[in-house]
């Protein structure tokens, strides 16, 4: 079975957190959706939380710690990427556009992405289509349709007549897994087939 890997970024900043609470939940959907793909899937979770500190220094100095290393490789290396913030100002966090800054603007071209938001009251909602999709259309990333925004009443609300953030968080996972089985990383490997220009010397002098 083909192994894909997830990275998931969650930008909360309480514990618990409700941003941190989505991204699991978007997580186990797009899981359930890959394995019925006939994927098997790893994931690994990016707490913005813990590497704050981490980030302001790449940003300062240009050279990220150990641990953002890690957490920068693990999501410019994923067959796919979910990013979730919390809604600050009617935009996505300071911390998690920071995160994204700190990342080379051509590392996630063609990586499928599934955003997702979190804040009190469902006037923020649009966050997605205004600064979230923008900031991975402009990183090239290809954004999921569905995105998902999840107000503080969306917690409780089982109104039948309404769609429930179970089924939203379902429908998104089921898009964004289509997307991910169908990625392959191999969009680096582009020139694999090349001969490297020393080698086809050496092979020239050795046929001279």
């Amino acid at each position: 079975m083909p192994l894909k890997h997830i990275a998931v970024v969650a930008a909360g900043l309480s514990q618990p957190s409700s941003t941190r609470l989505l991204a699991d939940r978007l997580a186990e959907a797009t899981v359930r959706s890959l394995a019925e793909h006939g994927d098997q899937v790893e994931v690994t979770v990016v707490e913005l939380r813990d590497l704050a500190h981490d980030i302001t220094d790449n940003l300062l100095t240009g050279f990220p710690s150990p641990e953002l290393d890690a957490a920068i490789t693990a999501v410019t290396s994923a067959d796919g990427v979910i990013a979730v913030t919390p809604v600050f100002s009617a935009s996505y966090s300071g911390l998690f556009k920071s995160f994204f800054d700190v990342i080379d603007k051509d590392s996630l071209s063609g990586t499928p992405v599934l955003i997702g938001a979190t804040a009190g009251t469902a006037r923020h909602s649009m966050v997605l289509d205004f600064a979230l999709r923008p900031l991975f259309s402009y990183l090239r990333a290809v954004v999921a349709p569905l995105g998902v925004f999840a107000a503080s009443e969306d917690w409780g609300s089982g109104d039948e007549t309404t769609t429930t953030l179970p089924d939203r968080v379902a429908r998104a996972g089921a898009q964004f897994a289509d997307l991910v089985s169908g990625h392959s990383t191999a969009r680096d490997d582009a020139f694999d087939g090349v001969v490297p220009f020393e080698e086809q010397l050496r092979r020239l002098s050795a046929d001279s």
